[in-house]
Formats: structure tokens, sequence, C-alpha cells
């Protein structure tokens, strides 16, 4: 019997993302996905763009580096592997999407399946919050659904696939409206800051507004005296911390920027600890790197920990945890792992996938762009790519594959002569 592979990797594709989405065991997500990785190398001949390899190269010198600080400073095992996992999971989920989607090889397939995936997690989060949720407040609403950015790119995916590609993605109008408004609903819903702001990039990106042109830099222009005027607003206005329903997600937006960056926190004032806890874990980080001068150029290495100084309940536990091995801001994570080196790297790779809209613009680059430029955001609050729960990169993996694809047939043909 011949297996379809349209079908058949189409499915793979679809359990690895609802099982990075609801499976919360993180180890058990990435043997699963070295599993289907290993499978697809045994049973299928695929060759890879050296294109593909040029774009994430970084990423594989970044995991290298961290070797460096774990020789150097002879860490633990168990938190050496453990790092180890984490800077491998990004490369492992980029290889999937590119292999996976090389092999079924239709834009088409791909983004109906990401946007009916969106579409049954949509759902899934409409029950949950409505089924579970008793009284449906602001904080109540955000525990049961903190962010979902699968179901913000299947909503962008399904509004700008005419737009880009010249053709429907459904030919029944009324099933389009079905999927739509169930996925702008379920994004609302979610009420989460960090999806206000990316679904925003996307707007401008897609739109081709964060090229460097004229176009481009007026709109950013009007866009950060947007923010600016509304912070001004904010901070015009008395805003209580423990206020119920909008006040308290107008209170979360209001200190976002001082959660990432204000370090001068007084660890003993609780209510301002976890208002500024990013930037708390990031101070703790850089004062432990003085005390390994290679750091700031190797980084601390694999198997590192940050003494946060207390026992900080994260876990949910009874008891706290006092040394931790990742922090919120990637930024911080890369360069206390890798040093100011890898720092670089990870900047060159963000930077690489941003540029590719300069190249050639359609359905694949606009997108891969806008990644770019939501991994920089993204890498501030929730470490980007090396947030264990992270699912853009499964869908970059495969835009790589299109973007590759699309160029090659766009390229003149060679002369004889």
């Amino acid at each position: 019997m011949k297996i379809n592979s349209t079908k058949f990797y189409s499915g793979l594709f679809v359990i690895v993302i609802l099982l990075q989405l609801y499976l919360p065991s993180f180890k058990l997500n990435l043997i699963i996905q070295l599993f289907l990785l290993a499978l697809f190398f045994y049973y299928e001949k695929v060759k890879v763009n050296i294109q593909f390899y040029k774009i994430i190269s970084p990423l594989f010198l970044l995991f290298f580096i961290g070797f460096i600080g774990a020789i150097i400073n002879n860490f633990g095992m168990f938190n050496i592997i453990k790092d180890i996992s984490h800077f491998l999971k990004p490369i492992i989920g980029l290889l999937i999407g590119y292999l996976f989607y090389k092999k079924i090889d239709n834009l088409k397939t791909f983004t109906k399946t990401i946007v009916l995936v969106g579409f049954i997690s949509a759902i899934i989060h409409f029950i949950i919050v409505f089924g579970f949720s008793k009284t449906n407040t602001v904080a109540e609403i955000r525990e049961y659904g903190r962010d979902n950015y699968l179901e913000l790119f299947s909503f962008f995916f399904l509004s700008f696939y005419k737009k880009l590609t010249n053709d429907n993605l459904f030919d029944n109008k009324l099933n389009y409206r079905i999927v739509f408004w169930v996925l702008l609903l379920s994004c609302i819903l979610y009420l989460s800051r960090t999806m206000m702001v990316l679904a925003i990039l996307l707007l401008l990106s897609i739109n081709g507004y964060t090229k460097i042109t004229m176009k481009g830099l007026k709109a950013m222009g009007i866009f950060l005296l947007a923010i600016i005027g509304f912070y001004i607003f904010l901070h015009s206005i008395k805003i209580d911390r423990g206020k119920p329903g909008l006040e308290a997600f107008l209170f979360k937006v209001k200190i976002a920027p001082e959660e990432i960056f204000k370090t001068r926190i007084d660890r003993e004032n609780h209510k301002e600890l976890w208002d500024h806890w990013r930037g708390y874990e990031a101070k703790r980080a850089f004062d432990l790197m003085t005390e390994y001068p290679s750091s700031f150029v190797f980084g601390t290495g694999y198997g590192s920990l940050v003494n946060l100084k207390f026992e900080a309940p994260l876990t949910g536990e009874n008891k706290g945890m006092k040394f931790i091995s990742e922090l919120h801001n990637g930024f911080a994570y890369v360069f206390y792992k890798t040093g100011i080196i890898g720092l670089i790297i990870y900047l060159s790779f963000l930077i690489s996938l941003y540029k590719v809209i300069y190249k050639n613009s359609n359905y694949a680059t606009a997108f891969i762009s806008s990644i770019g430029i939501l991994y920089f955001f993204t890498t501030l609050t929730i470490t980007g790519i090396y947030n264990s729960r992270d699912i853009i990169i499964f869908i970059l993996g495969a835009l790589l594959f299109f973007k590759d694809k699309i160029n090659a047939s766009t390229k003149p043909a060679l002369s004889s002569h």
C-alpha cells in the first residue's frame, strides 16, 4: 500500500504542532520531534538547499559556542544536557518544517494546514474559557489562555493569502468567514499584550511598512508616536494594580517596558519584584557573569545557573526555585550562555530573516521578514526562539523551503551562448 506523502507528513506536522501547544512536557516533545526527524531521514532522500543551511548556520554556531563555557567551568551534567536540548530545539523545529514541506511541496496545502490547525486550537480555546472559567474576569480569561501564536499566524495566513498569491484558500466564502471570525475572536480573547504587539508588527511588515523606505519610515514613525502617546496617557491616569477587569489589563500594559528593563528592584518588596521580574532575572545573570571573566566573550556555557538569592515560587510547588537555567529576556539569556560572540551571532540570524524581503517580495519572504521582526520582540519578553513552547519556528522552517522554491523558479534561465 502506497502512502500519500502529502496526507502523511501533513498529519505528522499537525501532531507536532498540537503536541507543542498542549503537551506541557518539553522533554517529551523534543523526543517525539527527534524521533520523527530520524524517521524522515531513514525513509526519505531529500536534498536540502544550500541557502537553507546558510540562513540557519548562526544557530549551529550558537549551539557549539555553548560548549566552550561548559568545558571551562565544568558544570553538572544534568543541567548541561538540559541547556543543550534548549539550544537544539529551534534547529529541530526548522528542519521539521523545511523537510516535511519540501516533501509535500505545496504552499497552499501548508497554508491551509496552519489555518485549520489554528481553527481547531481556537475552538479548544473557546471550550476552555467558557467551559471552565467561572467568573470570566480579565484575570481568569488570561490565566486559561495566555497567548497562542499559532492562531495569530493562522489568522494572518488566511487574511493575506489571496493578496499575496492571487489565489483563494477556500472556495466556499461561508467557510472562509466562519474560520476568519472564529480566529479573530479567539485571538482577541487571549487579551495578550505580546499578541497585540505582534499583530501590529505583522500588519506593518506584510504591507511593506517595515522596509527602510520613505513609506516605511513614515509608517514606523506614526506607529512609534502612537505608542508614545498611549503610554503618556496611561501614565497620566491612575491605574491600580489589584483592580479587576480592564483596569488590571491596562496596568499590565503600563508596566510592560519597566518589566523588561528596570533592574534596580527591592527584592523584599514582592509587588515590585513580580512586576519587574524579567529585569531582576537579567540583573542577577549579569552580576554572576563577573565571577567568570571569560563569560563576557564565550558566555557561562551549558549547565550554568542563575542564583536568584531566594527561593522564588516559580513552579507552583511549595518549595521555590533558587537557581534557574532560563531567563525570560532572550537577549540576556543568549548573552549569559554564549557571551557577546553568541549575542552578535543571534542578532545576525534575526537580521538575515528580516532582510529576505529586500531580495524578492512574495508570500514566503513577507512572512519570513515579519518573523525576523517578531522574534526580535519576543526575545525581549519570552526568550524568542529558545522559548520551550515556541510554535513559530516550525512555520518558519516551511516558509524557508517555499522561499527557496519561489526564488529558484523566478531566476532567469542561463544563456546557452
